[in-house]
């Protein structure tokens, strides 16, 4: 209990809450919200009873669902379906765009999470609704905004930056174990003992729950931690060692195939 005129510390958690609920609660199609993030905070896992748009103008985040890990660097965004419970950690400083989307305003987008492209247009158009009214009256030319918006999100192309997480306990052995060490650079056949199936099994599992093979999920999760590193300051040879490659230019040419680009150009277009 406080004492007669202390002053109560204000609850930055539930000041959150009540402003998000205030945001869920307004009728319009589209509202619009920005909130800057520190390095290194996070966001507790939690859910929303309208769609949303995640978008960092600058910094890199971490959204975490129960189906796996999206990395969202600049030029990306990321679509949550209502409900979906995500965390949100940041990896530098984080200038946060949030649309929050009525339900039934854009039926044919995604009803799961997604990593998306964000266009040079869709950037200008998200940044301009963060300067609109968040109130604002039906058929004006903040809801014309609003409604061009979705028409470039129903366009906008999925880009790979999802690290789907298996369900199998024996899987997970494997997966835990290259989430604490990227560089691992074991074969499942030496993982097979430690995890309890053969590297024939695993290398099945691998397929049937994450969709992808075993070599290819160790390099999507090395890429995602390359671009959290990479967002918060280090240098990019100091992220190839650390993840296992020999060289540099062996990661810089990863990066490459992956994203189309160098580290360096990568970041400098974001």
């Amino acid at each position: 209990m406080s004492q007669i005129g202390q002053t109560v510390a204000p609850d930055p958690a539930a000041e959150l809450r009540s402003e998000v609920e205030h945001l869920e609660a307004l009728p319009q199609l589209v509202v619009a919200h920005s909130r800057d993030l520190a390095p290194g905070e996070a966001i507790l896992p939690h859910s929303h009873t309208k769609a949303q748009l995640v978008y960092a103008s600058a910094g890199v985040m971490t959204v975490t669902t129960a189906d796996g890990a999206f990395v969202v660097p600049p030029q990306r965004a990321l679509w949550v379906p209502a409900g979906k419970v995500h965390r949100i950690d940041t990896r530098g400083s984080l200038a946060m765009r949030t649309l929050y989307i009525a339900e039934g305003a854009a039926p044919d987008l995604p009803d799961e999470v997604r990593v998306l492209h964000v266009s040079p247009l869709l950037r200008e158009l998200v940044l301009a609704a963060i300067a609109a009214p968040q109130v604002y009256a039906p058929g004006g030319g903040e809801e014309r905004l609003m409604q061009v918006i979705l028409d470039q999100l129903r366009a906008t192309p999925t880009a790979p930056l999802s690290l789907p997480m298996p369900a199998d306990r024996r899987l997970r052995k494997v997966t835990d174990g290259l989430l604490d060490d990227p560089a691992d650079d074991r074969g499942l056949e030496d993982w097979a003992r430690e995890a309890g199936a053969s590297g024939r099994t695993l290398a099945r599992l691998f397929r049937a729950e994450t969709g992808m093979s075993f070599r290819a999920w160790r390099q999507q999760l090395r890429l995602m931690r390359g671009l959290e590193m990479l967002a918060a300051g280090a240098p990019v040879t100091t992220v190839a060692l650390d993840l296992g490659y020999d060289s540099p230019s062996a990661f810089i040419a990863m990066f490459r195939r992956a994203l189309g680009t160098t580290p360096r150009r990568y970041f400098a277009a974001g």
